[in-house]
């Protein structure tokens, strides 16, 4: 059954696309940086550190200061790259471009990509109570509807969703601008994907334009 009980979660796959979020930030000039360079940075290693020591391999402890850091880093990770998208939305929109296009472009697939990771990072944070409590038999309904969900013969054994399933529902939300073969079961599931969905069009939209005006 897709409820049972099962190991522990690496800490690891998570772990390193918050690392990738964080490298990201690097890639921003500093107009579209809300504050210093060093603070989102320095915030959110400060909180993944106080995570890595609660739970350095298996994410099997969990207490109410664990949960609560957990999703604190989402939130800094959510906040800064919402923060970078407002800025790259001013800078498109301004007539005194600060910001070379070519620059202004990667600066916006890199917020997009940020925004893949940190919503799939968020996706698996909040689905049945979280990653340790989705691994007991005390975990809440589930938010999201995977395949094997719905099809258990395509998968032998207990299943339960791993930090990859979560990531592959960002990205095609993200490109699809929808849902595709996961489906969000609760109002907060919804209203996560509608952000996501809606901050990605933005930002493929600044592509597009800034695309425009460079070729023209």
């Amino acid at each position: 059954m897709w409820g049972a009980a099962s190991p522990g979660e690496s800490r690891w796959p998570a772990g390193v696309a918050v690392l990738a979020v964080i490298a990201l930030q690097f890639a921003l000039p500093s107009a579209l940086q809300f504050g210093p360079g060093w603070m989102w940075p320095a915030l959110s290693l400060a909180l993944f550190a106080s995570l890595v020591a609660a739970n350095p391999n298996r994410l099997t402890v969990e207490s109410r200061d664990v949960r609560e850091l957990s999703l604190a880093l989402v939130a800094v990770l959510i906040v800064a790259n919402a923060s970078a998208l407002v800025l790259l939305m001013q800078e498109l929109l301004s007539s005194d471009h600060a910001i070379p296009g070519r620059r202004l472009l990667l600066s916006a697939v890199a917020i997009w990509a940020r925004n893949v990771i940190a919503f799939g990072v968020w996706y698996w944070e909040i689905d049945r109570g979280g990653p340790i409590r989705r691994c007991t038999d005390q975990h809440g309904p589930p938010d999201f509807l995977f395949v094997q969900m719905m099809s258990p013969e395509v998968h032998r054994g207990a299943w339960s969703p791993r930090f990859i399933d979560y990531l592959y529902l960002s990205l095609t939300n993200s490109t699809a601008f929808s849902p595709t073969d996961t489906l969000p079961l609760t109002g907060r599931a919804k209203v996560l994907m509608g952000l996501q969905s809606l901050a990605s069009l933005a930002t493929v939209a600044v592509v597009g334009a800034r695309a425009v005006n460079i070729l023209s």
